[in-house]
Formats: C-alpha cells, sequence, structure tokens
C-alpha cells in the first residue's frame, strides 16, 4: 500500500477556484467508484491545502491522475499557487478510526 501526502499554499484570490476543481475531482471519483484508493483533501484557514491519497494497489499506483476532473484540477495548478506542491510519501504512525487498519 501506497501513501502519499501533497501540500501546497494556493494564492488567496485562487483559493475558491482551487476548492471547486478539487470537490469536481470528488464527485468524479465518488461517480465512477474506482477499489484500491482513498483520498481526503483538507483546506487550512491559510488556503493551504493539503490531500492524502491511499493506493491499495499491487504497484502502488492511483486510478486518480486518469479522471478527466483530476487533469482538469492539474492544469494550471502551479499558477494557483503561492507555494507550490510537495509531494511525500508518508508512513502512518497512529490512527484513531481515521484510515482502513488493513
Amino acid at each position: 500500500m501506497r501513501r502519499t501526502l501533497i501540500r501546497y499554499k494556493a494564492k488567496p484570490e485562487l483559493a475558491d477556484r482551487n476548492a471547486e476543481l478539487v470537490a469536481a475531482v470528488f464527485a468524479e471519483l465518488k461517480a465512477a467508484g474506482p477499489d484500491g484508493v482513498r483520498y481526503l483533501t483538507l483546506r487550512l484557514e491559510d488556503d493551504t491545502f493539503i490531500h492524502f491519497v491511499e493506493a491499495a494497489t499491487e504497484d502502488g499506483s492511483s486510478p486518480i491522475p486518469k479522471l478527466k476532473a483530476f487533469q482538469t484540477f492539474q492544469d494550471g495548478i502551479r499558477d494557483r499557487c503561492a507555494e507550490p506542491p510537495l509531494v511525500r510519501d508518508v508512513r502512518i504512525v497512529g490512527n484513531y478510526r481515521m484510515l482502513d487498519e488493513s
């Protein structure tokens, strides 16, 4: 299982647009219902966005980048950011009812 954390800060005037694009990704995910992926996005009060992706596929790949809404979200992401995306693989240190225990 691969877990990835992505963090960036949106420009204040583009943060709401970024949130709309993220919401469209979740809508497409809900409609498609792909197996083997969990996804969470948080927006902090300073317009920092944190995405957490868990892919349970054998090769650690995620179906999210194949979504049309995600491709639209990716288009112009750097222009919407005050701080560029930082992508890191993560390991869970503690978990209480937030994530699948498998």
